[in-house]
C-alpha cells in the first residue's frame, strides 16, 4: 500500500532532482525522491547502531548568513570536536570540516543538530 504525500520544494531543488533523475536513469521525480528517502533512512539506521568511542569527520556547508546559529549549535559539542577548519566558499557559503572523537551517540547528535540548523545546505559524517 502506498500513501501519497504533498511536498513543497523550491525551483533549485527541483532542478537538482531533475538532473539526478536524468543522470541516474530514474523513471520520474517520485522514484528519485523515494531513493533519496531510502538513503536517509538507511543512514539513520546505521547511526542508531553506532556505540562506544568513535572517530569521525563531519563536513557541513552552510549559508554564511546563518553562521552565528551554526556556531551556537556547534559550541554545545566542543568536547568531541578535536579539530575544525572553516573556509569561505563562493556564493556566500561556508564549509566547516570537523575532526571528531567521542561517544558515538554524541557524534550522531552533533551531526543531526548541524543538519537541522537554518541555512545548512549539506552535512555529511563519515566514520560513524
Amino acid at each position: 500500500m502506498s500513501t501519497i504525500i504533498s511536498l513543497s520544494l523550491n525551483d533549485e531543488i527541483i532542478k537538482q532532482i531533475d538532473t539526478v533523475q536524468k543522470e541516474r536513469g530514474f523513471s520520474g521525480r517520485s522514484e528519485t525522491i523515494r531513493a533519496a528517502v531510502r538513503l536517509l533512512v538507511d543512514e539513520h539506521q546505521e547511526r542508531k547502531k553506532s556505540h562506544g568511542v568513535q572517530n569521525a569527520v563531519l563536513i557541513v556547508v552552510h549559508d554564511e548568513r546563518h553562521s552565528e546559529e551554526f556556531a551556537l549549535a556547534r559550541h554545545k559539542f566542543l568536547k568531541v570536536i578535536r579539530t575544525q577548519l572553516h573556509d569561505h566558499l563562493e556564493n556566500h557559503e561556508c564549509m566547516e570540516l570537523m575532526v571528531l572523537r567521542g561517544d558515538a551517540k554524541e557524534l550522531v547528535k552533533l551531526a543531526e543538530t548541524c543538519e537541522r540548523c537554518k541555512g545548512v545546505k549539506s552535512a555529511k559524517m563519515v566514520g560513524v
